[in-house]
């Protein structure tokens, strides 16, 4: 990085202020008290047309303070972590938690099920990266893409470099620390024929900057991808099968976790409250989560309450088999914690994975979709309707571009209607997936 950033030194201080704001929590007063601190730096680059955009460098900071004073909860936070904020955070949440209403689900996670088991998951790859070698590496990315036939101009590209540490500590004496980094590269480029401009994008992200794709693939990459996007037409209104691709199906993953998340299940606000061991998926699909998978994007060995990660199965052949729970929810409901306060990490898909060529053929005539637009989603009801772009399939085959057409269905049905998983999983994030065939849906064009 352009500036100096010593992980080691800023996580001794974190845990250090850390503890002294948990000491002073007790002091005043406090029956249990939880920090969670942080502090990122990073470098994000844009270019243009060929020309420097903007060049940030960034140093984030914060601390933030829940304390329990019997049934009742308070909680401050500054973007300040320096020693002269702790006591006026504390302070705060102390004030706040004498005027609140008592929550008999408020609380600590329970003691025994901190975590003991803290490995070093191999998150942590900080990028010596100068803002010339940077801004050389974006401008080479875009000059692959611009330099394709076909292409009209760019939107740009941008390369982001970033590492931090975050610290979670608690009156159980509980303190656990993770030191993690983040490198990213995209390009956007637009392509223009006689019936229209397109534009598309890929890009690659990765914890270690040596595991980035080059800046030529990208661009070369996000070329091709826009310049497939030409002549684009609406399609026929009408059910037909729909192939989502891998960057997509992870999104309709999102909206079953976000279904079987505590928060949503005890307000009442999820199409699956109640419905532990029933059968959503075919009897096929397994998904669950890998918390302590080395160099993994969202690997932790302890949740945002200091609980054990661990590895969950969420769906077992088909039947929804746990829900996500943190602490509080998990008492809200009369339940147990399965170590997901901050959400689920490293969710994995076991099951048989075919070819997409193949789902092509299994779908016969319908739409692969690329793009969705919009935020046409119920949790309440699991109702889904999404404008979107994509390719019209005929025997099995693309036949050419589609757009301006909307997708609707029902989650629920849409998850039983699954046909099957694509092999050609995006590993990009931390749901890894590939393409997604579903039976039937809606679909609304010209």
């Amino acid at each position: 990085m352009t500036q100096a950033f010593n992980a080691a030194v800023q996580q001794r201080l974190l845990e250090s202020r850390a503890e002294s704001a948990l000491a002073l929590a007790r002091r005043l007063g406090a029956d249990a008290c939880e920090v969670g601190a942080s502090v990122d730096q990073g470098i994000g680059i844009n270019v243009r047309e060929g020309d420097v955009e903007t060049v940030e460098l960034s140093r984030d900071q914060g601390i933030a303070v829940t304390v329990y004073v019997g049934a009742r909860k308070g909680s401050a936070s500054s973007s300040d972590a320096g020693e002269a904020s702790i006591r006026v955070v504390v302070e705060k949440a102390m004030a706040i938690a004498r005027h609140t209403g008592e929550d008999p689900a408020a609380g600590l996670a329970d003691a025994a099920s901190m975590a003991t088991a803290l490995p070093d998951l191999d998150v942590h790859h900080p990028w010596a990266l100068t803002t010339d070698r940077g801004i050389e590496l974006a401008l080479a990315c875009e000059a692959a893409g611009r330099g394709v036939d076909g292409i009209r101009s760019s939107d740009g590209a941008s390369l982001s470099s970033g590492e931090g540490v975050r610290v979670y500590a608690n009156s159980h004496g509980f303190l656990g620390s993770q030191r993690g980094s983040r490198h990213s590269l995209s390009c956007m480029l637009i392509a223009e024929d006689e019936m229209g401009m397109q534009r598309d994008y890929d890009y690659t992200t990765a914890r270690h900057p040596a595991d980035l794709q080059s800046p030529e693939t990208v661009g070369a990459s996000a070329a091709k991808r826009t310049l497939r996007r030409l002549g684009g037409r609406r399609p026929a209104t009408g059910r037909f099968p729909v192939l989502f691709d891998p960057t997509l199906a992870s999104g309709l993953v999102g909206h079953l976790m976000g279904a079987i998340a505590g928060g949503a299940l005890y307000r009442q606000a999820s199409f699956l409250c109640d419905r532990l061991g029933d059968p959503l998926f075919p009897d096929w699909f397994n998904l669950g989560e890998r918390p302590m998978e080395i160099g993994g994007m969202a690997s932790s060995p302890f949740d945002n309450d200091g609980v054990q990660t661990r590895d969950n199965v969420f769906i077992d052949q088909g039947r929804l088999a746990s829900y996500m729970l943190s602490a509080y929810s998990a008492r809200r409901l009369g339940m147990q914690s399965t170590g997901n306060a901050g959400g689920a990490r490293n969710l994995r898909i076991d099951a048989p994975l075919t070819s997409s060529e193949v789902l092509l053929e299994r779908m016969g005539r319908g739409v692969l979709v690329t793009e969705l637009m919009g935020q046409g989603v119920n949790g309440v009801t699991g109702d889904y309707s999404r404008g979107a772009a994509g390719f019209w399939v005929e025997d099995g085959e693309i036949q050419h571009p589609v757009e301006e057409f909307t997708i609707a269905g029902n989650l629920e049905s849409m998850f039983k209607g699954l046909v099957g998983v694509g092999s050609d999983t995006d590993t990009r994030g931390s749901i890894h997936t590939g393409s997604w065939l579903i039976d039937e849906m809606t679909m609304a064009g010209g």
